[in-house]
């Protein structure tokens, strides 16, 4: 079934051999009650699980509302997107075809988020959980304040601010983790480093549980950047830890393990050599570094 702006009041409940619902959203206002996010909400609660939303041109809020319970409910999105996509999400599959806007994945708590391209600003603030895969790079603030269990790669970069009070548990023991990969492709669509994996001076900063797996061969980052953090030797148990999510990426994005994430110059390493790991330190370090009152 298809529905545009002019046949909204059309919409029904699926008939049988009816698997997906097909939106046309360019002429529906940005927000709002008659909004195409609503919309979708709605023909949720009339039964439809799939939906595909497309001529989208900076609408928000597309994933919102949808409640619990919706682990049978997918929706691919292409077009101009807007702020605040898959905010409060809690169980359903969204895809975007394009590059995501900022807040993002806001509070997200389960789920699975594609982004088949960049990020903007503030993406995943807040968020408790979900399964989440972007191909380009996050701008600023990246999963800020973020809890629970959140499990992320980010197979670009980020501006500045990955993971600022990082509160996410112990990545061993069901808690979350961000996998930052610091690659990019060619005009030829072939997969290369970036000039750095990390431009920014603050990572990882006051965190206090989860982890970072930085894709860093050359050791590029330094202490310096932690700003709370620290470096720590990549474990086999780190490596089997991340190592179902980048196979996740490489079905969905191309990016090979092997040829792509663990080959440098040309050259196969180990995982330990490739990538490094940043943990939290623990708070009585962190009080030691405030001034005295």
């Amino acid at each position: 079934m298809r529905i545009e702006w002019n046949t909204r009041k059309d919409l029904r409940a699926p008939r049988d051999g009816e698997t997906t619902l097909v939106l046309f959203a360019r002429d529906f206002p940005p927000e709002g009650d008659e909004g195409d996010s609503r919309l979708a909400v709605a023909a949720y609660r009339l039964g439809w699980r799939r939906m595909a939303v497309y001529g989208l041109k900076g609408q928000r809020f597309t994933g919102c509302g949808f409640g619990a319970a919706t682990g049978d409910v997918r929706l691919d999105l292409f077009g101009s997107s807007g702020d605040y996509v898959a905010s409060g999400m809690d169980g359903m599959e969204l895809r975007i075809h394009d590059s995501g806007q900022d807040q993002l994945g806001q509070i997200m708590k389960r789920g699975r988020l594609v982004v088949f391209g960049d990020v903007g600003q503030a993406f995943m603030y807040g968020a408790k959980g979900g399964e989440v895969y972007v191909m380009g790079n996050a701008a600023g603030r990246p999963l800020i304040n973020a809890v629970g269990r959140p499990r992320v790669v980010i197979n670009g970069t980020c501006l500045d601010y990955l993971a600022e009070s990082f509160m996410a548990g112990d990545p061993h023991a069901g808690g979350g983790f961000v996998v930052l990969n610091g690659i990019e492709f060619d005009d030829r669509g072939a997969v290369r480093e970036q000039a750095t994996p990390y431009p920014g001076a603050n990572l990882f900063s006051l965190a206090s549980g989860g982890a970072l797996f930085v894709r860093d061969p050359h050791r590029m980052l330094v202490p310096e950047q932690l700003n709370g953090g620290e470096f720590a030797e990549l474990s086999d148990a780190d490596w089997g830890l991340i190592l179902p999510y980048l196979e996740s990426n490489e079905r969905l994005f191309g990016i090979s393990i092997e040829r792509d994430l663990l080959a440098v110059n040309g050259e196969r390493r180990e995982p330990r050599e490739v990538y490094r790991k940043v943990k939290a330190v623990r708070l009585a370090v962190l009080s030691k570094q405030l001034p005295p009152e």
